[in-house]
């Protein structure tokens, strides 16, 4: 078992974790009346959805990784595509030289998230003998939204900050600034309209959001807003079952989402990291941080130049994978020297959950919309908050993610999970645009290098190179926890460094779960959050 500091959450019958401990509870919920891990996550989302509304809505994409003891893990893509009608020709038209990153126009493409939960709700049945209904798992945020939940730090502080960007955008000021002003922290908050909307969908299911009465409702209020968005585009979308990717790791193997996200970067920091002996350093010493970074430079480098919808790809991500490629990469990293940095992809707001139950069915999920409330346009009758994803196409023809209809936007999202060869399984995750594969690293690292327990790994002080939540610079960001002596050592390397707080909520928020051989489970929360480990 892993050290003791700081203590950690343990249990043998299952284990959730969520960035809002009413989501863990949901979870927790569904497991002790007999539902499966996979059931339990469909709770936890819908619940986080209302309870962090900041970071996620039902309007956004989202990704899941499930893994059951003796079979390959299975992937589903939940992301919606292009609108039909949003072509670089209709933007400029417009006299639009780029996506707008807010208002009607910024919200371009389906929401997918719901698709994804009905696609692992029919997985859950037929593979795992599921029997909770949609109403069920939906019972939690039907309440909250209706009835309201304490308004978070975060989300307060949150629409402070964003409320002059986001209150002219049609329906933000009537859902989010209650009053006519940013809640208070601890004030009961409700969203009604959302409410009866998953009411909705726990009475017709879940199709019901593409092809049913909600799809039409939702079609008329994007019209209505100015969002390219048609119902045709909603009837269209269908989630996806995808092939994880996989990598080959000296302690194991360890999975993530192929393209459109960046699970692929996740995958090479590790695989880089594990050919530099990071397990011969401090892991909070310079050389460790360094090693990270260098490894994140080489990864975004491949990022930049080819990760997209991969329809549209050029190469194939698993070459990359492969044990020669990353040996010539892990070459290229200097311990004596920070390589150039240019400029990161920038901010997203996101969840990371996770849930593990007593088979043994572990299940890592990531639920989005891009920026703090996304595009900000709330629909009028559902109440639902709309993703601007696809803000991050491009309107140059040559550019690796220009717009066309239909077209998957590039994801920073990306779940991961690992098999150890001990017969551990972890699930863990973060959000936070660049931040994601990083903070990545850092919790596996410190778990699966350095024997460290799930909390002890989150709790410990992090770093990011570039941008995210709240960030506009392009610095390595170190928080102040880490030794004035590996700072100073960091710029002697010549890293541009900036020092956060303690407790940077611009780290993003990270969770993992351990199953141990023994069917012991241990997990920690991201304390920059809002979270909690729950198990029993």
């Amino acid at each position: 078992m892993s050290p003791d500091f700081p203590n950690c959450v343990r249990g043998v019958r299952g284990m959730a974790v969520a960035p809002h401990a009413l989501a863990s509870q949901s979870a927790l919920a569904v497991l002790r009346e007999g539902g499966n891990a996979v059931e339990a996550m469909i709770a936890a989302a819908a619940t986080i959805a209302v309870v962090y509304p900041h970071m996620n809505s039902i309007g956004g994409d989202g990704f899941w990784l499930i893994s059951r003891p003796g079979e390959k893990p299975v992937g589903i893509e939940a992301c919606g595509g292009a609108a039909m009608a949003a072509s670089i020709d209709e933007y400029r038209s417009r006299g639009l030289t780029s996506i707008p990153t807010r208002g009607p126009l910024a919200a371009n493409t389906v929401a997918g998230t719901v698709s994804g939960w009905q696609l692992a709700h029919r997985w859950s049945n037929d593979t795992l003998g599921g029997k909770l209904p949609a109403a069920r798992l939906l019972e939690d945020a039907i309440h909250y939204a209706k009835h309201g939940v304490p308004v978070t730090s975060s989300q307060a502080q949150c629409v402070a900050a964003k409320r002059a960007e986001l209150q002219s955008i049609p329906g933000f000021a009537d859902t989010f600034l209650p009053s006519e002003r940013a809640p208070v922290t601890g004030e009961r908050f409700a969203m009604p309209r959302l409410g009866a909307s998953l009411q909705q969908l726990a009475d017709a299911g879940f199709d019901d959001f593409y092809r049913g009465d909600l799809a039409r409702s939702m079609a008329s209020d994007l019209r209505s807003a100015g969002s390219l968005l048609t119902l045709a585009d909603l009837e269209r979308h269908q989630a996806r079952l995808r092939a994880p990717l996989a990598l080959v790791h000296s302690l194991g193997t360890v999975y993530n989402m192929p393209p459109p996200t960046q699970g692929l970067v996740s995958l090479l920091i590790l695989g880089i990291l594990d050919r530099v002996s990071v397990k011969d350093m401090d892991p909070l010493g310079p050389k460790f941080v360094h090693a990270c970074v260098e490894a994140t430079k080489l990864a975004f480098h491949i990022r930049d130049r080819h990760i997209t919808d991969p329809d549209h790809m050029q190469i194939d991500p698993l070459t990359l994978l492969d044990p020669v490629a990353l040996d010539e990469m892990a070459a290229r990293v200097s311990m004596t020297r920070a390589a150039p940095w240019g400029r990161g992809a920038g901010p997203a707001d996101t969840v990371w959950l996770g849930t593990m139950d007593a088979d043994g069915v572990a299940v890592s999920f990531i639920q989005s919309i891009y920026h703090e409330f996304g595009s900000g346009v709330v629909l009028a009758k559902s109440g639902i908050n709309w993703q601007n994803r696809g803000c991050s196409f491009s309107l140059d023809e040559q550019a690796l993610n220009s717009l066309m209809p239909g077209r998957r936007p590039f994801h920073t999202l990306n779940p991961a999970l690992a098999r150890f060869s001990d017969g551990r399984t972890m699930v863990y995750g973060n959000m936070g645009g660049d931040g994601q594969p990083q903070s990545q690293s850092a919790v596996f690292s410190r778990i699966a290098h350095f024997g460290w327990n799930p909390q002890a790994a989150i709790d410990a002080p992090r770093w990011l190179l570039g941008r995210t939540w709240g960030q506009t610079t392009d610095t390595l960001k170190l928080e102040a926890r880490f030794a004035p002596a590996t700072v100073a050592a960091l710029a002697a390397l010549g890293h541009e460094v900036d020092i956060m707080q303690a407790y940077d909520e611009a780290m993003g928020h990270a969770g993992a779960i351990v199953r141990y051989p023994d069917g012991s489970f241990e997990a920690g929360y991201d304390p920059r959050s809002d979270g909690a480990a729950a198990g029993w």
